[in-house]
């Protein structure tokens, strides 16, 4: 299969296509299972908020880490490489020890300025070339952080919620390929479940549909609520944006990238010779079944653990997403469009 070899900003992106454009009928399927997938999850996260966001984290957490981390390193192989995925894979591990540590004021503050770092690092290797745009968007960094660091509580809420809308950017990156019209509907069904849902849910449009909560949901409504709506009828509308968000989530990774992004799979296999396939889902599966078991004996203790794993997955979004922002994504030839 083709790659696109991109050179921008002086960095050289080498991405793997997906695959080829998909005829009529091909664009259709896609479309269609996304549209089966969000009511069928709509459905399930307001009826039962708390149990969706539990079981599908338990179910497909560790799988969709997996499978996500093959998809970036396949597709953005040309800058997950040397000493600047090095640099990154350091970070990151940083972020680990510190969610594996007793939480405190002095934690939180550490994984928030290792996660500057990532985007600092990101600009840095993106922007090398350019001063000027690099001192703005290092100004820019550090007053985010400087926000984050006054208000934790929010940037861990906005975080959470945040990289439940990070697949919409791999989604509408993937896309570029599709024709014109194919690509316009693609990315409207991507912007409903993404933004206009949620937007709906928050507002209260879906209340009367929402079943009655539970102590669980109450539970969860502390990680997923911002602080000043805590311990209102807010919370439960946090609780289910999340549960619908995250299993739609995982269900971009386990479904339809592995079915509609093979050459990033096959990039990933020949960097990763030994790790194929079903190595990959063997992995993803085992390490689900473990978390599982553990989330039944000691729900806290596996959400911790689970937290500091997903770390590599959640947090090495950002510096590719700021890659793909700063010009350094595969482009369309212009007759292809």
């Amino acid at each position: 299969m083709a790659t696109v070899e991109v050179t921008a900003n002086g960095a050289g992106l080498r991405v793997a296509g997906p695959g080829g454009r998909l005829g009529r009928a091909g664009q259709s399927r896609p479309i269609a299972g996304f549209a089966v997938l969000i009511c069928v999850t709509l459905a399930l996260s307001l009826r039962l908020p708390a149990g969706t966001a539990v079981v599908s984290l338990a179910a497909f957490g560790i799988l969709h880490n997996v499978l996500e981390l093959r998809y970036m390193a396949g597709r953005f192989e040309g800058v997950l490489r040397g000493p600047f995925l090095r640099l990154l894979a350091a970070l990151i591990t940083g972020i680990v020890v510190v969610r594996l540590l007793p939480p405190s004021s002095v934690t939180r503050a550490a994984e928030i300025l290792l996660a500057y770092g990532l985007l600092a690092a990101a600009c840095g290797y993106a922007l090398r070339s350019r001063p000027l745009l690099l001192a703005a968007a290092g100004l820019v960094i550090a007053a985010a952080a400087a926000t984050s660091l006054a208000f934790p509580a929010y940037h861990f809420v906005v975080l959470t919620h945040l990289h439940n809308v990070v697949p919409l950017l791999f989604l509408w990156e993937w896309s570029r390929d599709l024709p014109r019209r194919g690509r316009a509907v693609f990315r409207a069904v991507q912007c409903a479940w993404v933004l206009l849902i949620p937007a709906l849910l928050l507002s209260g449009a879906f209340d009367g549909l929402m079943g009655s909560g539970s102590g669980w949901t109450d539970r969860l409504s502390l990680s997923y609520t911002p602080p000043a709506w805590q311990h209102t009828d807010a919370g439960q509308r946090f609780v289910t944006v999340f549960a619908f968000m995250a299993l739609m989530h995982y269900l971009v990774w386990i479904w339809f990238m592995p079915s509609y992004a093979p050459d990033a799979t096959k990039a990933f296999e020949r960097r990763v010779p030994v790790v194929t396939g079903r190595w990959a889902w063997g992995l993803g599966i085992g390490g689900s079944a473990a978390i599982a078991a553990l989330f039944v004996s000691d729900y806290t203790q596996g959400t911790s653990l689970y937290a500091a794993v997903a770390s590599y997955h959640a947090y090495l979004e950002f510096p590719v997403l700021l890659m793909l922002v700063l010009g350094l994504g595969p482009r369309v030839p212009e007759g292809e469009k």
